[in-house]
């Protein structure tokens, strides 16, 4: 699994940009809408990477923030959600602004986002309601009407469990069993590789 990119940014592409890693060029999916808060061609490139893995592809979809990652995750999670429209919708909206259409049942909001029509719209409100609290919003400048913010191993840790196969809403499951008998403080002093070896417990 790929959780994190560093390296030079040689081409925008349409949909993707390619950044070379020690002489490698990866291929991530970049929304256009988010192509400002890119650097110039040449210069170094961090993001987060959520890897999607499917039969006939393995896909990386990148992110400028740790927090549209989460957001990403929760959001591939929702009946009739797949990667290509999630990361869209996050092209159109900050993961404070989802936090806050979703916890307000907001279906207008949702509407107008790519690739959301009314069901979808509905359909990410009923989903997320209970969810809501794990998308960071450290984006939001004031803080208001925010989400609580969750450690960012935790967000790399379901991503991790989703590769290995688990469904997310089991993975999410398991991380929240972790957070019940170890402790919020606990689970935040935890490396990736001690949370994983408690969610995978939980799931045996």
């Amino acid at each position: 699994m790929i959780a994190t990119l560093r390296g030079k940014l040689l081409y925008r592409l349409p949909e993707t940009v390619i950044v070379d890693v020690g002489g490698v060029g990866y291929e991530v999916f970049f929304p256009v809408s988010g192509r400002h808060r890119l650097p110039a061609e040449g210069a170094e490139l961090f993001l987060h990477i959520q890897t999607v893995v499917r039969e006939d592809a393995f896909l990386l979809y990148g992110f400028v923030e740790l927090e549209e990652k989460a957001a990403f995750l929760l959001l591939t999670g929702v009946s009739g959600i797949g990667p290509k429209v999630a990361h869209g919708v996050l092209a159109g909206v900050t993961p404070a602004e989802l936090s806050r259409a979703v916890a307000g049942d907001d279906i207008h909001a949702l509407m107008k986002l790519p690739g959301v029509g009314k069901k979808t719209a509905e359909r990410i409100c009923l989903e997320l309601k209970d969810k809501i609290r794990f998308i960071p919003a450290s984006s939001d400048p004031v803080g208001k009407g925010a989400a609580r913010p969750v450690e960012a191993v935790s967000v790399d840790a379901i991503s991790a469990l989703v590769n290995l196969g688990y469904p997310q809403a089991r993975a999410e499951a398991a991380l929240q069993d972790v957070r019940r008998q170890s402790g919020p403080e606990a689970v935040r002093a935890m490396t990736l590789e001690e949370l994983l070896r408690q969610a995978l417990r939980a799931l045996a």
